[in-house]
């Protein structure tokens, strides 16, 4: 009649307001996500949502549905879990992570894979998400937490987690407690991300489109820790994830700074993401436990 990934597709358009939200949560497209719910419908004999309203709406067969189904997810998980003790997942899962990641919410969720699979041994990878990507690809990895646009097409993602970037100096630089536009900050040696990736080409492209006389200086950093420390040591000012910056915030070692809207940069956005051929239970299980440490880490700030 139905199975669970139809729970999960009506309680996406419920949560994220709608078919189109719904199906670029699940990368695929919006009328395919239409056709699956229209098939659902046919299956039960009702119409789960009210086509005349927007955003997702339910009728109260759909309520029905959804709040009647709504165990079964978390029976799923639990099943999964005690499979997970009793049989177990050995061998060896390759996971990639954006460096962002390392620094807030990973360590959570090495500790609950370790948990969930004590069988499993972890090799973990750090790089940028353009070699994550290609590293998937090439079937060097299993599983990658890399940025949403990178994500490779013939792979299946879930959006995870999202994270503010913006910029920074040493509270010992001499700088004024004001509003800085984009031609002020060109005045400064800029530290940011990896050379390719997608937050270094958004900086460049925000120069570009001020036409300043001379560009910037602009430094690529592989160690976004190694960019902190620059920044906090008054090399230069930085664009860098606001999480990890915290720390030397509160410390009073880095300040955050006030800019011009054409400046600020976009959020991060990051995607769970593995192929097909990885085993089904063992890819929702390690899914799991990624959205568990986000929400965890969340909790905790």
């Amino acid at each position: 009649m139905f199975d669970l990934k139809d729970v999960e597709i009506v309680r996406l358009i419920v949560r994220h307001g709608g078919f189109r939200a719904a199906a670029a949560q699940i990368r695929q497209s919006q009328s395919a996500v239409s056709a699956r719910v229209a098939a659902l419908e046919e299956r039960l004999g009702v119409e789960l949502f009210d086509r005349r309203k927007r955003r997702g709406g339910l009728t109260p067969a759909g309520r029905t549905f959804l709040d009647q189904t709504a165990g079964l997810l978390e029976m799923r998980e639990r099943i999964l879990g005690s499979l997970s003790q009793e049989t177990g997942f050995a061998g060896t899962i390759r996971i990639g992570v954006a460096e962002t990641i390392v620094h807030t919410w990973l360590p959570r969720m090495m500790t609950l894979i370790r948990e969930r699979y004590p069988g499993l041994r972890i090799e973990l990878a750090v790089d940028t998400s353009p070699t994550l990507a290609a590293k998937l690809l090439e079937d060097e990895l299993d599983v990658a937490v890399m940025m949403e646009p990178l994500v490779p097409a013939r792979a299946t993602g879930h959006f995870i987690y999202g994270t503010a970037i913006d910029w920074f100096a040493s509270t010992s630089m001499p700088l004024a407690d004001q509003q800085l536009s984009v031609e002020e900050l060109a005045g400064f040696p800029i530290i940011t991300f990896p050379k390719g990736t997608i937050p270094y080409r958004e900086v460049e492209a925000v120069f570009a489109d001020a036409h300043l006389r001379a560009a910037p200086l602009l430094h690529g950093c592989a160690s976004l820790s190694a960019a902190i420390h620059l920044v906090q040591t008054s090399f230069g000012i930085g664009v860098l994830p606001v999480k990890m910056v915290e720390a030397e915030m509160r410390a009073g070692r880095i300040r955050r700074l006030e800019t011009a809207e054409a400046a600020k940069p976009r959020p991060l956005r990051f995607v769970f993401t593995h192929m097909d051929t990885l085993d089904p239970l063992l890819a929702e299980g390690l899914r799991a436990a990624a959205e568990h440490a986000v929400q965890a880490t969340d909790d905790l700030i």
